[in-house]
């Protein structure tokens, strides 16, 4: 995969991703709208996803840069899975030698699951829809974030 020229800050393509060590959530948004979409989740063992499964993600959005979020405690401290996603994240920058950052990611489950109800019921609420919803959330308030 070849880097592509560097994209200014406000017009990027931004992936995001919700961590899990069953399931890593998706979401595509670009900078210049403040918005995101889901485009699934991905399975993993022990936080382990088949790369080629995100390779095929970012081959074909080609993100400029790559968002995890960091699980935190409610207070801000971190928790056994905040460093498995700060792993994940330089992994993500190692394979595919893109950027990568970090967004406080507490709620976003909640918040997820609450958007997906609004939208359609339980129906919605299958497992994958809730990561991509989440990396949905991770994303938009990574936006929010930096225009602040």
């Amino acid at each position: 995969m070849t880097k592509k020229e560097s994209t200014p800050q406000g017009q990027r393509t931004i992936m995001g991703f919700d961590f899990g060590t069953t399931s890593i959530g998706i979401a595509i948004g670009q900078e210049v709208t403040g918005t995101a979409s889901s485009i699934g989740a991905v399975k993993a063992r022990d936080g382990i996803p088949n790369w080629n499964d995100i390779a095929k993600h970012i081959e074909q959005w080609r993100p400029d840069l790559l968002v995890v979020g960091l699980p935190l405690n409610m207070d801000g401290t971190n928790q056994h899975v905040t460093f498995a996603a700060k792993k994940f994240g330089n992994r993500l920058n190692n394979h595919f030698k893109i950027a990568v950052e970090t967004q406080d990611e507490r709620l976003t489950t909640a918040d997820a699951k609450a958007r997906l109800f609004e939208q359609g019921g339980y129906k919605n609420l299958g497992k994958g829809n809730v990561d991509g919803m989440s990396a949905v959330i991770i994303l938009e308030s990574y936006f929010e974030s930096v225009w602040q």
